[in-house]
């Protein structure tokens, strides 16, 4: 894993700061695409995920958006106290579950810190003309990060303490063929936009995870890690990530619920359930991918990129 240096810690709202991060040699970051996250690891040895909200031309730096969540696990109660500018964190990524698909209009709608991945999407649709529109609630406008990057005459905002809930049944309307809806926040505005937007116009990212039917199979399946040549055994009482870390295996993972894609992993033999929150219907088809944090096996054997 390469390692990153914290350049500039900045307060851009209530309860979030924004972290602008360099190759301690200052030299070129790998290229990412809006929707792209990272995995930072921290001294504490805690592995998060942000996503970039930064300038995706800019191939010097990255620039994250970190809430605190006084309830979370930890990660951002570190870089809101304890990480200071000129500390390292470990680099992840960049990868990208939530791609923007080429359209000639965008609907963005953003609940509180999900306005992140949706930045850089709102400058590629910019630049490449095509017409969008935001509509952006938070909890109160103090609490609402980067307000003064989004152009008022494309950008609705809803603070819940001045206007209530966000309108989106009137102010999506009835999407038509041509337009493409963003959305991320929590579940709760995530259920409501897909109350009124139909399936194959909608592309969500989430934050927590949602109800999943029951395993395909609740009988032990074997897994064969390919690096090492070891195979192992896992019930219903292990998740496979936790099968293969017992074996020896490596691999960065940070929700541990199947909403971020940290640990996602190579399958080269064998059929996945997949159970994660990430991997869009293609990528299930396809079955040559995993998430080992909460997915299993629908045969008998897996063979792992591990």
């Amino acid at each position: 894993m390469s390692s990153l240096v914290v350049t500039a810690k900045d307060v851009v709202a209530d309860g979030v700061v924004a972290l602008t991060l360099a190759r301690p040699d200052g030299g070129r970051l790998p290229d990412w695409t809006p929707g792209a996250h990272v995995d930072l690891t921290f001294d504490s040895g805690a592995t998060r995920q942000y996503s970039l909200c930064g300038d995706r031309w800019d191939p010097a730096s990255y620039r994250v958006a970190v809430l605190r969540e006084p309830d979370g696990r930890g990660g951002s109660r570190h870089v809101h106290d304890v990480l200071q500018v000129g500390d390292r964190v470990g680099l992840g990524g960049p990868r990208n579950h939530f791609p923007l698909v080429p359209a000639p209009r965008y609907r963005f709608v953003a609940g509180g810190i999900g306005v992140t991945p949706l930045l850089p999407m709102i400058a590629a649709a910019r630049v490449l003309g095509a017409d969008w529109t935001l509509l952006y609630g938070g909890r109160r406008r103090a609490s609402m990060a980067f307000l003064d990057e989004l152009p008022p005459e494309h950008t609705t905002v809803v603070p819940q303490d001045e206007q209530g809930l966000l309108p989106l049944a009137s102010w999506l309307g009835s999407p038509d063929a041509d337009t493409v809806v963003y959305a991320c926040g929590p579940e709760p505005l995530l259920a409501a936009v897909a109350a009124v937007v139909p399936a194959d116009r909608l592309r969500v990212e989430r934050f927590t995870t949602t109800e999943v039917a029951a395993p395909v199979r609740e009988d032990p399946f074997t897994v064969e890690l390919a690096r090492t040549g070891v195979t192992l055994t896992v019930d219903a009482s292990l998740s496979v990530l936790e099968a293969a870390r017992r074996a020896g295996a490596t691999t960065l993972s940070s929700c541990e619920r199947g909403t971020c894609g940290t640990c996602e992993t190579t399958v080269l033999a064998g059929v996945p359930d997949h159970r994660d929150q990430v991997l869009a219907d293609h990528e299930r088809a396809a079955g040559d991918c995993m998430l080992p944090c909460v997915s299993r096996a629908a045969s008998d054997h897996l063979v792992l990129d591990l």
